[in-house]
């Protein structure tokens, strides 16, 4: 497949085009150096979709863009970026989707489990309703509304993905440093749920969905275990042989974090029913097993 990709140079990114390099890709970014840097040298690389008179020459679109949304307090300027990074280069190709002649059969365009906000103890499957109560919410649902004007033109997949479980980055690796100095702990009082998945079954996922030609629409992009903070946490002392003892109160995280704390506080009990009921294998569905496959490397 000749793949056009935005978010490349993400952790995603890169591992689904180092992993899946029988594929042709062209990658946006916004640094050619450091793309040239972390990417194989048969990627080639734009720096705009201006670039571009139409998507004829691409067999499929994965759109991973996006400013991180966590690391940073939302303040109105953050937010903006957020939402810019995310809105206006999906709002772009859906363009180029338009002016094409022979457009690409498949656009993979990410989102997030956030899009259903903070919903307890409810089980969510693709076919729950969403509910835009906080800015999480607001820009997934956004984001992939304006994905979905492509419809007409190619077959649409939203990716709703979770916790992406990579010590490389993202959320494990922030956990990781106090938890191996036995400083870990749960988050509040841990009854939320975490959606999570192992980054090699979402980069699996995604290539079974490229040609895949049975599925659209919405993507739970989550393992079918869902699990407790308390339970995450707990399971994540064990694989490093840590305690996890000192728990994070709500109204600390809120005091430190802001706004960007519903991150960590929401509670989404998400299952992939639509992966589940394909013939689609998760290699990864239990937590500590995943954990251990991750942290293998780490542990003394």
């Amino acid at each position: 497949m000749n793949i056009l990709m935005t978010g490349g140079t993400g952790l995603i990114g890169q591992a689904f085009i180092r992993q899946f390099n029988d594929n042709q890709f062209t990658v946006l970014t916004r640094s050619m150096t450091k793309a040239r840097a972390i990417l194989p040298e048969s990627v080639k690389l734009i720096d705009s979709l201006v670039t571009l008179p139409n998507l004829d020459a691409f067999d499929a679109v994965i759109n991973l863009a996006g400013e991180p949304i966590i690391g940073r307090r939302w303040c109105e300027q953050q937010k903006q970026v957020i939402c810019q990074s995310r809105w206006h280069v999906t709002h772009q190709l859906v363009e180029l989707f338009k002016l094409s002649h022979i457009p690409p059969e498949i656009f993979l365009s990410a989102s997030a489990i956030g899009a259903y906000g903070n919903r307890g103890k409810e089980t969510l499957t693709e076919s729950s309703s969403f509910q835009i109560s906080d800015f999480p919410a607001k820009v997934c649902i956004e984001w992939e509304n304006i994905a979905k004007q492509a419809d007409p033109y190619t077959r649409v997949i939203l990716l709703r993905t979770g916790i992406v479980l990579d010590p490389r980055g993202g959320a494990l690796a922030k956990m990781l440093l106090p938890f191996k100095w036995g400083l870990g702990g749960r988050i509040g009082q841990g009854q939320q749920y975490m959606s999570w998945i192992h980054y090699q079954d979402h980069i699996s996922a995604m290539r079974y969905l490229l040609t895949e030609k049975r599925i659209d629409g919405v993507i739970n992009l989550v393992a079918p275990e869902c699990q407790t903070n308390c339970v995450f946490t707990q399971t994540l002392a064990q694989v490093l042989n840590r305690p996890a003892i000192l728990p994070v109160p709500k109204v600390i995280l809120q005091w430190a974090m802001g706004e960007s704390a519903c991150l960590l506080l929401d509670s989404q009990k998400v299952l992939p029913q639509k992966l589940l009921h394909s013939e689609f294998c998760f290699a990864f569905s239990n937590l500590k097993s995943a954990l251990t496959n991750l942290l293998k490397h780490t542990l003394n």
